[in-house]
């Protein structure tokens, strides 16, 4: 019996692999290099466990076992792990060789995944440093029988995690923490057979949400289907190899632009999904605002955002998204529930179309690479009767875990803010639900705090007790001038 790898043991396999690094290669370049390696040594793994099932099977017919029809994926000679591991010059010539040839052999599935890293810069990566790297990874099997794809997966994500706790440069763009990403995915609800859309997806892990929400609600997750857009190369990249190390199937993830350049299509248009779910970059000023008044896929259906902040296209892109019974979530910046002049101007026609069902208001600095405030907006094509004409606000500003440099959103209070979401219904200094004619008085301004009162603490003194400080105060003071005067005589 094959002893099977545990969370810790990989996640230190992992972390070990940065250090290796640490030195010529700076922090926020780790991941260009270590999720390559890593997915190469998973699938060369399952490679040689195939081989080794379908050799028992055929008596040690070695050309049946290398048949196509038992690999999941194709890997051609020379461009092994156990080729790579063999080179002691010009190592990094070697890795790349390696990755493209894959690549090339799995097109359909594999094309551009493994980035586009300068594997044989010698100033960055000398051979000793990725023979030691090689051999790091060498260390353990990685195949199936060794570590479940789940197991794999989650250590994935720590690492994902960990090169944003070592950056923190811009590391909002690269993680969204699991706690904001898993009370998204309570509140979509997804459920088996449904198309699951994220339009900035990152390194996958809204859609992986998802797939989470159905296993935890024991739903067979093999029925979504899962569509993702990223224009970062590496993230994309990570994307892919984040849903095979999965163990997903049916999936999509697309490199490209998405308000420029959206690549999902139907027939009449831009495809729509039954969900949608992202943290689009916060407030991203070069977003292609020129083509947007004439946008060729129909996207301006509240009007044009301001040239310098892409919120609303977003939202906007989103909603277009929905199919006809679609719903969304959506991440944003405070900002984009108040700000005014052309946003002022699509929230209204958005509020007027009865789309927004709720806003949520987070606490501040939960967000790696920001110590903003951010907001969940939730959207639905069909709200229920219930719901309709109404938005409700919730203030869970107060709901976190205040750390030294950041704050958290501990699961305790994920479920809270998910409850007053659920029960729908007025909850003193947290949750309103307000009325189209409320909203209208208030210009259809959202920020929260028009529509839930806060507790303002009164910690003023009554007038007794303010006056026996004065007296105690006044009598300390004669007191000292008092002692004062006595150390002076002593002087004199």
């Amino acid at each position: 019996m094959t002893e099977k790898l545990t969370l810790s043991q990989l996640e230190q396999y992992l972390s070990k692999a940065a250090w290796i690094l640490k030195g010529p290669v700076d922090a926020s370049d780790f991941k260009v290099y270590i999720f390559p390696l890593l997915f190469f040594k998973r699938i060369s793994d399952v490679y040689d466990e195939e081989f080794r099932i379908a050799l028992e099977e055929s008596d040690g017919d070695e050309e049946y076992a290398a048949l196509p029809e038992f690999h999941r994926f194709e890997i051609p000679d020379g461009c092994h792990w156990k080729d790579v591991r063999e080179t002691t010059t010009n190592v990094g010539t070697a890795i790349e060789n390696a990755l493209r040839g894959i690549e090339q052999a799995n097109q359909e599935y594999l094309y551009g995944i493994f980035g586009d890293a300068q594997w044989s810069n010698k100033n960055k990566l000398s051979d000793e440093l990725l023979i030691n790297l090689i051999e790091h990874f060498s260390q353990y099997t990685l195949g199936n029988q060794n570590v479940d794809p789940d197991m794999l997966g989650n250590a994935y994500e720590y690492l994902i995690k960990h090169f944003a706790d070592l950056t923190n440069k811009k590391a909002g763009e690269f993680y969204t923490p699991r706690s904001v990403v898993h009370l998204l995915g309570l509140i979509l609800d997804p459920h088996e057979g449904e198309t699951i859309y994220d339009p900035a997806c990152g390194t996958g892990g809204m859609l992986l949400e998802c797939v989470d929400h159905l296993k935890d609600n024991k739903e067979d997750y093999r029925t979504l289907k899962l569509f993702g857009q990223e224009k970062n190369l590496t993230s994309s990249s990570i994307a892919r190899m984040n849903m095979f190390l999965h163990g997903i199937e049916d999936f999509e993830i697309l490199r490209g632009d998405t308000l420029r350049h959206p690549g999902f299509f139907e027939a009449d248009g831009l495809k729509t999904f039954d969900c949608v779910i992202a943290n689009p970059p916060f407030s991203l000023k070069d977003w292609g605002a020129d083509t947007w008044a004439n946008d060729p896929y129909g996207r301006n259906i509240a009007g044009v955002p301001p040239k310098g902040n892409g919120d609303m296209a977003w939202v906007q892109h989103m909603v277009k998204s929905m199919n006809s019974t679609g719903r969304m979530t959506v991440v944003l910046p405070h900002g984009a529930l108040f700000r005014k002049a052309a946003e002022g101007k699509i929230r209204k026609q958005l509020l007027e179309s009865d789309l927004l069902e709720a806003v949520i208001g987070l606490g501040p600095n939960v967000f790696y690479g920001t110590q903003l405030a951010a907001c969940v907006m939730v959207f639905k094509q069909n709200k229920p009767a219930d719901k309709k004409g109404k938005v409700l606000f919730i203030d869970a500003s107060d709901q976190i875990r205040v750390g030294r440099a950041q704050n958290f959103l501990e699961p305790s209070h994920v479920q809270q803010i998910y409850d007053w979401y659920h029960d729908y219904q007025d909850v003193e200094y947290y949750v309103k639900v307000a009325s189209m004619d409320e909203l209208k008085e208030n210009d259809f301004n959202l920020n929260i705090p028009l529509y839930v009162e806060k507790i303002i603490e009164d910690k003023l003194p009554s007038v007794e007790e303010a006056m026996a400080d004065l007296k105690q105060a006044w009598q300390a003071s004669l007191d000292a001038e008092q002692k004062f005067k006595n150390v002076l005589k002593g002087f004199l």
